[in-house]
């Protein structure tokens, strides 16, 4: 594994080996060693994974302290736009975006911080998009920013969104509780 700088303190590009044979393919997606060793947080709680249909825009998702969370994202199956959105006040980089494309072949996953919105793009029917949380789910602490309102071009005219996504504030009417 080699864990990759962004230029957003503490979010991180994690690669991984992706080894192909006449069977098919293999990744190690996480050793407790690695994170430790390069100052990770690990202590996951929960894990989940989405199904989607292309051009779904699922985001901007967070919770809010004391439930706030580290998250890990990868895809095990097809193609996404990843994006993160910086919400911590006092950041350098509050209130910009940071994107990425994951697959089910690149190897890569996304190592997002407490104080980072989240949401992605699919870029094929079928894309499986599995998150890791290092906080359990909690309804009075889940929140949203609008993921049309983060400065980032979707490339879509008419999203695939859930009703609850659509009902987030603007970036700009968020008061964030995050700092660094």
């Amino acid at each position: 594994m080699e864990k990759i700088l962004t230029p957003f303190d503490g979010l991180f590009i994690l690669q991984t080996n992706n080894f192909q044979d006449n069977r098919g393919g293999f990744q190690k997606l996480f050793n407790f060693d690695f994170f430790k060793e390069n100052g990770l947080d690990c202590e996951f709680k929960e894990l989940y994974y989405s199904v989607n249909k292309k051009n779904v825009v699922r985001g901007m998702h967070f919770q809010l302290p004391p439930f706030d969370h580290t998250k890990v994202v990868y895809v095990s199956n097809g193609r996404i736009k990843d994006v993160v959105v910086d919400i911590r006040k006092n950041s350098a980089t509050y209130g910009q975006s940071f994107n990425i494309e994951l697959d089910d072949q690149k190897g890569q996953y996304l190592y997002i911080p407490k104080g980072f919105a989240h949401g992605f793009k699919t870029l094929e029917d079928g894309s499986i998009v599995n998150y890791a949380q290092t906080s359990c789910y909690d309804r009075e602490h889940d929140c949203g920013i609008d993921a049309m309102s983060v400065g980032f071009d979707w490339g879509l005219e008419n999203p695939i969104r859930s009703g609850r996504d659509l009902t987030f504030p603007s970036l700009k009417d968020f008061d964030s509780p995050f700092s660094l």
